[in-house]
């Protein structure tokens, strides 16, 4: 009796060792996963314009070291597409004339690093340091003092990924707003503007990501029923006013780009039908219509509401933010 109780007690403590290796393997998957997430997020190099008295050839070197910082924290850049950015504003400190033959400008540049929004100007971290150049003129005294920033500061590692924590968990926080937003400009019609505003929040905030690819959808479908009826509408006025060969064609043009997925694609044919007749009564001439395959295809949804996402995206300036994000 004694044996068997000290067997199944064996088996016991055996059977809760592995549930707590379990467990913590289960665990560090959840923490590898957040991390990734983390992992997932791109920045854009951005320097405004409007920074004092900042040289213009000095940009290039600034661009080229903070390009150098993500590069070196192993951090993916999307200058096209990327609605956060790592920026920087310089502001001298000090500026002297050294008691040299010849004399060399000595500068004292405090810079401030900055992880944001590049759109709506909100900053999520920052790191200043300072840093000094000497040169024959206040160029090469800006370019020499820029030179000398350390790529590998760790203050860089704590910028990015404290950056990168707080872009998440500021749209797991905001997003049934973000979502609140895109429909209330759907209702204004300006579907462009509400796509971008779902699709630019990163998948990286794995959440508000997927509630926000729910959310495009019908505002994509909208958009394309919108479409149509505005094209239509084109295109029966053109060849209304022309009723020829020419006026067919150019008809046709503007009806090719509508999508077949939307909701008045089934007036086009009907349409082609008594464009073709006429053209053949009026100029003796065969036409036809010929379908763009290539539009509406599903393989091609989610693709063509990234691209109206990011279109809208790359035709807003990012300098309108300069003063609200420092």
């Amino acid at each position: 009796m004694n044996l068997k109780f000290e067997k199944m007690k064996k088996f016991t403590i055996l059977l809760a060792l592995v549930c707590i290796m379990c467990f913590g393997f289960v665990q560090a998957q959840n923490t590898e996963g957040k991390l990734n997430d983390k992992g997932r997020l791109t920045l854009a190099v951005w320097i405004p314009d409007q920074i004092e008295n900042f040289p213009a050839a000095a940009r290039n070197t600034l661009e080229n070291k903070l390009s150098q910082v993500l590069t070196d924290q192993g951090i993916s850049s999307d200058p096209y597409s990327s609605r956060f950015i790592v920026s920087a504003n310089v502001v001298m400190l000090t500026k002297s004339i050294t008691p040299t033959s010849p004399p060399m400008q000595a500068y004292t540049l405090n810079i401030t690093f900055y992880i944001g929004d590049g759109y709506e100007g909100k900053s999520f971290a920052s790191y200043s340091i300072t840093s000094k150049g000497v040169g024959e003129n206040e160029t090469k005294a800006y370019m020499n003092a820029l030179k000398s920033i350390k790529t590998n500061d760790p203050g860089f590692k704590t910028l990015i990924e404290k950056g990168k924590t707080k872009i998440i968990e500021y749209f797991n926080t905001k997003c049934d707003f973000i979502i609140k937003e895109a429909k209330v400009l759907e209702g204004q019609n300006q579907f462009d503007e509400a796509i971008w505003k779902l699709t630019s929040v990163p998948d990286a905030c794995a959440d508000c990501w997927n509630k926000c690819m729910d959310a495009v959808q019908p505002i994509f479908q909208q958009k394309i029923d919108w479409e149509c009826q505005s094209k239509l509408a084109e295109a029966k006025n053109i060849w209304s006013a022309g009723q020829n060969y020419g006026a067919a064609d150019a008809a046709a043009r503007i009806l090719s780009t509508i999508d077949p997925e939307s909701s008045c694609y089934k007036e086009i044919k009907p349409l082609t039908d008594r464009i073709a007749k006429r053209v053949l009564e009026v100029d003796n001439r065969e036409w036809k219509f010929v379908v763009d395959k290539e539009i509406g295809l599903e393989r091609d949804r989610i693709k063509a509401i990234r691209d109206i996402g990011v279109a809208y995206g790359n035709g807003q300036t990012k300098t309108i933010i300069y003063k609200s994000l420092w």
